[in-house]
């Protein structure tokens, strides 16, 4: 009977044998795998705003960068809905009353000018309602509201834009941009809608406030009453 060492170098042969199959039907497989790559994006940093950002040759700043509401909070109406950035702009959904975003960096008192366009997606009430400062006072730039058409300032002398000097009616649709422009200066506040002169107030002639209801809006913030909207290439210049 032979002894079991004597097969040792036959089955070491045939183990490094199996070795190299093995490893070249591996390698043979790994060729004939789809070849992957992990795919990496990556992002600009975020437009800065407000003071932070250069003014164009024009003089404007941008307050919101198309990506996020920074400079911004969420204003904590209570029972206001969702707040989000899609498609670059800030959508402000439906709540059980106010919805809006009050601004908490450096602005102006008075002497400047802020631009944007404003979008209706659905409701029936104002789909912009843009408090601002006007020197020591408050006041509200109000876009269909009561009803969907109507256009004013609100307080002006204790009486709201439907019932001061200041309203006005005007169609708005649902999914169209509107460009809403306001002017504030020491001796006028002027409000404009897609170019449109909606009014021209003398402030140092009249009493400004706010209603209760947008008070968190102060100093500068936007807000919609039980509608959903949308906000986009909001920017300001001074004067």
């Amino acid at each position: 009977m032979r002894n079991p060492r004597e097969f040792y170098p036959v089955i070491l042969v045939i183990s490094a044998i199996m070795i190299i199959i093995i490893v070249l039907s591996l390698v043979w497989l790994m060729g004939r795998l789809p070849q992957y790559t992990e795919e990496v994006t990556y992002f600009n940093e975020p437009t800065p705003v407000g003071y932070d950002a250069e003014p164009d040759p024009s003089g404007w700043r941008p307050l919101f960068n198309g990506q996020d509401i920074d400079g911004w909070e969420i204003t904590n109406f209570g029972p206001q809905g969702p707040v989000y950035v899609r498609d670059s702009a800030i959508i402000l959904n439906f709540g059980d009353g106010a919805t809006g975003i009050t601004w908490r960096k450096e602005f102006p008192d008075t002497n400047y000018e802020i631009s944007l366009e404003a979008m209706r997606i659905d409701g029936n009430d104002f789909f912009c309602g843009l408090t601002f400062p006007a020197g020591d006072s408050p006041c509200s730039f109000i876009v269909g509201g009561w009803g969907g058409s109507l256009v004013g300032l609100s307080t002006i002398d204790g009486k709201d834009a439907a019932e001061n000097f200041t309203s006005t009616r005007m169609q708005f649709n649902n999914g169209t941009w509107y460009k809403i422009r306001l002017v504030v200066t020491e001796n006028a506040i002027t409000g404009f809608i897609d170019e449109e002169q909606v009014f021209d107030v003398p402030p140092e002639e009249h009493s400004l406030s706010i209603r209760p209801e947008v008070g968190l809006s102060r100093p500068l913030g936007f807000a919609t009453w039980v509608t959903s909207a949308a906000l986009r290439d909001i920017k300001f210049r001074e004067i």
